[in-house]
């Protein structure tokens, strides 16, 4: 399975009352995929699964997967800190078609590598699709360590990680001793040049929803040997990348995307909206980054 480049951690519209907005996910699913975007993350962390019931996420599965129609891959965030939950949702999110599911670390519990490593291998053991592990110890306060990945990636339908821990040595090492079908993503926007320049595959990203094409503009000057313009491009992006999580991922991404004519709502609690401080500077974030490209 070939993931892309840029594989956008999609948010989820919601209307004025908290219910998702059906009509404006097919308007941003069609803006994203306009936009740099080479497969989709639906009901990821970007996209407020928390808050999202399981019908609600195989509904929103169902909806992507038509309006998509085999343009690109939608990936499905199935995975959660319950084993037998997880094992559920992931068939159903088969079911609804997905082309993959993405696996979080499990969370709050705390297993240990072995308890890792046996939670992936079982869910993995219940689907037929790809999966791509999410490795991501700020949220799940746990880390993954490199020889559990390096197992998991002998695993045949474990394809890809998205790594957040920030740990360029543990990456390296990730690539450097998995197969070379199984790809690494960067799983922070701003070590996406970084992680392609020690051999990753790309980026899940939420800055895509602003940044796509300038992303994979990046990108090519990178694969083109232009390393000055990749760089140059990564070093312009960077204060939109940080204004995307200077508050509680999505709130940021979400008013940034309202601000761009590309209407998704609030956000549902606890997640609040951006006060009227943070809306002003990130807009004047925004504006400054549309000064430098007109």
């Amino acid at each position: 399975m070939n993931f892309g480049q840029i594989v956008t951690a999609m948010v989820t519209p919601f209307d004025a009352q908290g219910e998702i907005d059906f009509p404006a996910t097919r308007n941003l699913i069609e803006y994203l995929i306009a936009n740099g975007s080479d497969s989709l993350v639906i009901s990821g962390t970007t996209g407020e699964s928390p808050t999202l019931t399981d019908e609600e996420k195989v509904e929103l599965f169902k909806f992507t997967v038509e309006v998509v129609n085999g343009r690109v891959p939608v990936i499905a965030g199935t995975g959660s800190n319950n084993t037998r939950a997880s094992i559920e949702l992931t068939i159903r999110a088969e079911a609804a078609g997905v082309d993959a599911i993405m696996l979080v670390a499990p969370y709050y519990n705390k297993p240990c590598q072995e308890g890792l490593y046996e939670h992936f291998k079982t869910i993995a053991a219940s689907t037929t699709l790809p999966v791509m592990l999410y490795n991501i110890p700020g949220r799940s306060a746990v880390n993954m360590e490199v020889e559990t990945t390096v197992r998991l990636a002998k695993i045949s339908n474990i394809v890809a990680i998205k790594e957040a821990s920030a740990d360029l040595d543990a990456m390296a090492k990730i690539i450097e001793q998995t197969p070379d079908h199984f790809s690494l993503y960067s799983g922070d926007d701003s070590l996406t040049l970084p992680v392609l320049a020690i051999g990753g595959a790309g980026v899940v990203s939420v800055s895509s929803h602003i940044l796509g094409n300038d992303m994979q503009a990046m990108i090519a000057n990178f694969k083109d040997g232009d390393v000055q313009q990749a760089a140059k491009v990564h070093r312009s992006m960077l204060p939109i990348m940080n204004a995307m999580f200077a508050t509680p991922n999505p709130t940021s991404v979400k008013a940034a995307l309202n601000a761009r004519a590309v209407p998704v709502g609030g956000v549902r609690l606890p997640m609040v909206p951006l006060n009227e401080e943070q809306l002003r500077t990130l807009e004047e974030v925004l504006n400054a980054y549309d000064g430098l490209f007109v």
